[in-house]
């Protein structure tokens, strides 16, 4: 009876120990075989796009390469380190999207650019985004790519840059210099995407770009409200995320996110998010 006694005491003080034990929150998104993905891919686009279905040379429209077609392996995982790399080559606009809706999350991610750009951006910067909140079908915004989603914008000297896509809206801070928007805390709250008035882009308040290897991306969001994060630094917060269907607002707070191919080589890795319970207290001021 005494051993039976002390076994058991044994075995709950083990219990005990390890149910204290800190456990890691975060779920990681990338593995070798994209698991946890789906993918998309629409056109190689041509110099002088304008919104527009693509036509071939006899005016017949072209059709979307689709989903789950890696054309060209433009979508590939390397090993670096031990650690599995997301490698986008760009050459065709497509997406990887996750299979798994999340909302009220944080979101942590690694990006670089490599070297190679495609018509129709051969001679502008390096370009890709992460779109969160995503919902439907893929292609029904200017580009006929992605979903309607908010982009927290990855290109050069503009990391966490808002872009409205399809019918989303959100309101940011911010102050106008000359035609364009920036964010700043101290600024006046702004709506932007299509129907507002003011557009549907707003320039991070400040370039936190490395210009020379990783980046580090952070987005949280909880609930209508968002803080992005690059390199430890907080360029941009956005509040009241919408939809429009018709006259009228829906919340947009939850969805797939997607990483865009946009004629643009570009590396991700330690993609990992966790659930949050709220807004952490020190991005608070952010929303007052």
């Amino acid at each position: 009876m005494k051993r039976i006694s002390l076994s058991l005491c044994c075995i709950l003080v083990l219990l005990s120990a390890t149910s204290f034990q800190p456990k890691d929150e975060w779920t990681y998104l990338l593995d070798k075989k994209l698991s946890k993905w789906e993918i998309y891919q629409s056109f190689r686009h041509k110099l002088g796009y304008k919104g527009e279905a693509p036509k071939d040379e006899n005016g017949n429209l072209i059709k979307p390469i689709g989903y789950n077609i890696n054309q060209d392996s433009v979508f590939t995982v390397t090993e670096e380190n031990g650690e599995p790399v997301l490698h986008i080559d760009g050459d065709i606009y497509g997406c990887l999207f996750t299979k798994k809706d999340f909302g009220n999350y944080d979101l942590k991610l690694k990006v670089k650019w490599g070297t190679h750009k495609y018509v129709p951006r051969v001679d502008e910067v390096k370009d890709s985004g992460v779109l969160y909140h995503s919902q439907g079908e893929c292609g029904v915004e200017y580009w006929r790519t992605w979903m309607l989603s908010q982009e927290f914008q990855v290109t050069e000297a503009g990391m966490g840059d808002y872009w409205s896509q399809a019918s989303s809206r959100s309101d940011v801070k911010a102050i106008k210099k000359g035609k364009d928007y920036f964010f700043d805390n101290n600024g006046t709250l702004t709506a932007f995407g299509n129907g507002t008035g003011n557009g549907g882009f707003c320039h991070a308040g400040v370039d936190a770009e490395n210009k020379d290897g990783w980046n580090d991306l952070e987005l949280i969001t909880y609930g209508d409200k968002a803080i992005r994060i690059v390199n430890g630094k907080v360029v941009m917060a956005l509040s009241n995320s919408r939809y429009m269907v018709g006259n009228d607002s829906k919340p947009l707070v939850s969805g797939k996110i997607q990483i865009q191919s946009e004629a643009a080589e570009v590396f991700y890795k330690d993609i990992k998010i966790k659930p949050i319970k709220r807004i952490p207290a020190e991005y608070a001021t952010y929303f007052k």
